[in-house]
């Protein structure tokens, strides 16, 4: 490189060159653009399995350059929990959409903070089945339309959304919960801080760490990508606030 020029971006090493194949204006390339950098930086990357359930997140093995284990539909915590036990040196997170997480896997993902695992769950949010035609999930909004509520979500019925931030928030082996948002790139930013202290919990062996990420999902939706980054900042925010739920005294000071 010339002595005038200066690099400005670069592709995480963390990354491979596979292109995707989200929808256009899915945020979960930006979500594994996030992860990739912190692992770079946190120089982690030679140390790390990342797992990978059943649902959009599935592709996620082709996209990240390190070592990577598929899970059954809900199964990840249950999986990394198993090779976070055999291999305490490795850093495992897993992968996990909302209805993986909250729905098949509801169990799991509680017992696997209840205990305190040592793993790090990054847990996409865009209100729907994305991979499987945009069904219901726990996470759908009352009165929000998708191709199993047609006429919208119905709380006599169907219930109301689970907040898992909350939830898992609430048990003693959660170390880091935090819910961040990708509809802007402010707030890109701030999931990108959380994500680093969510690794950084599991380095310092300090119990379970899980950072929720609210998306969009245009397709699903009806929406244009830009349409779809206002849908969820109106509608999605009021539902499922951004914050600090749980975050423990260790980790004060650390996040960059």
């Amino acid at each position: 490189m010339a002595a005038t020029e200066q690099l400005v971006y670069e592709r995480p090493h963390s990354l491979s060159e596979t292109p995707n194949s989200y929808c256009p204006g899915c945020t979960h390339g930006v979500a594994h653009h996030l992860i990739a950098e912190v692992l770079d930086e946190m120089n982690l990357r030679e140390r790390t399995i990342g797992v990978a359930p059943v649902g959009c997140s599935v592709f996620a093995y082709n996209y990240f350059n390190m070592d990577f284990a598929e899970a059954a539909h809900g199964r990840a915590p249950a999986m990394a929990t198993g090779l976070k036990r055999l291999q305490p040196g490795r850093i495992v997170f897993t992968y996990q959409g909302d209805g993986d997480l909250a729905s098949i896997g509801m169990g799991e993902i509680v017992h696997a903070a209840g205990r305190g695992e040592l793993i790090t769950v990054i847990f996409i949010n865009n209100a729907n089945y994305g991979m499987t035609g945009g069904q219901m999930a726990p996470t759908t909004l009352p009165g929000q339309k998708t191709t199993s509520s047609p006429y919208g979500r119905d709380v006599e019925t169907a219930g109301y959304p689970i907040r898992m931030a909350e939830l898992l928030a609430t048990l003693e082996g959660a170390a880091y919960v935090v819910r961040r948002s990708l509809h802007d790139p402010k707030n890109i930013r701030l999931a990108k801080k959380a994500l680093h202290t969510a690794f950084e919990a599991q380095v310092r062996g300090l119990g379970f760490s899980m950072v929720e990420l609210l998306s969009t999902c245009p397709t699903n939706w009806g929406l244009t990508p830009l349409e779809a980054l206002k849908w969820l900042e109106q509608n999605m925010l009021p539902a499922f606030p951004l914050g600090d739920y749980k975050v423990s005294p260790s980790l004060a000071g650390t996040r960059p």
